[in-house]
């Protein structure tokens, strides 16, 4: 489990193609390893990986398969810039919100402009995560914990202060730029007590207008 406050940038140095997965070896400086342990979870752009290597400068982390095929871990050659986040304890301030690793989707930046000091951002989100996306609640780009500004349908906007500009990936959006999103924990075991008995057919899976309307929500 993670915050979604990212704690530094790393580097890739290294991707290594083992038979239909990878090994990625990241570097950083300034990202404190002293207290970490092979085995240990670390948020890369927002993906929970296991700590495999310790280097003098960095650490290495395997990604599987699926990872590589349902997050941009797959689009990520050396040289790629990363926010890196340690997994939380009962002693970490919660800055953000609860991040858990697991990436719902992938996004497509369709705008990114500078708004006075502030940088905005307009995300294509997939059509099956807009239900879990809500004005003003929490939502958890490439590992950060931002704020949706507002939504309609699948595009949603962020409002990006200079602090998490300076200290996170952010600098590097451009049109076009995808990134992992992960919505907020809450709305998807809302969805799945909502179901109730549903929630075990295969055609009762998801949110419609009759089960919010059932529940009152419409």
């Amino acid at each position: 489990m993670f915050t979604g406050i990212i704690q530094a940038m790393g580097r890739i140095a290294r991707v290594e193609k083992r038979e239909g997965d990878a090994r990625l070896s990241i570097q950083c400086p300034e990202f404190d390893l002293k207290q970490t342990q092979i085995g240990d979870s670390i948020a890369v752009n927002g993906v929970c990986l296991t700590l495999v290597g310790l280097m003098s400068d960095g650490f290495s982390a395997d990604v599987s398969r699926e990872t590589l095929s349902l997050t941009t871990l797959g689009d990520i050659s050396a040289g790629s810039a990363v926010n890196l986040e340690r997994a939380l304890t009962l002693a970490t301030p919660l800055g953000g919100h609860l991040v858990s690793g697991h990436v719902d989707g992938v996004g497509t930046l369709v705008d990114v402009h500078e708004d006075a000091r502030s940088l905005r951002l307009q995300i294509h989100a997939p059509a099956e995560l807009a239900p879990y996306i809500a004005r003003k609640g929490s939502i958890a780009i490439d590992g950060i914990s931002l704020t949706v500004n507002d939504i309609t349908g699948s595009l949603f906007s962020l409002n990006i202060v200079p602090h998490t500009r300076q200290m996170t990936t952010v600098a590097h959006y451009r049109n076009g730029w995808r990134v992992n999103v992960e919505v907020d924990l809450v709305a998807r075991y809302l969805e799945r007590l909502m179901l109730g008995p549903h929630s075990c057919t295969r055609d009762g899976s998801s949110l419609s207008k009759e089960l919010l309307a059932r529940h009152g929500f419409l």
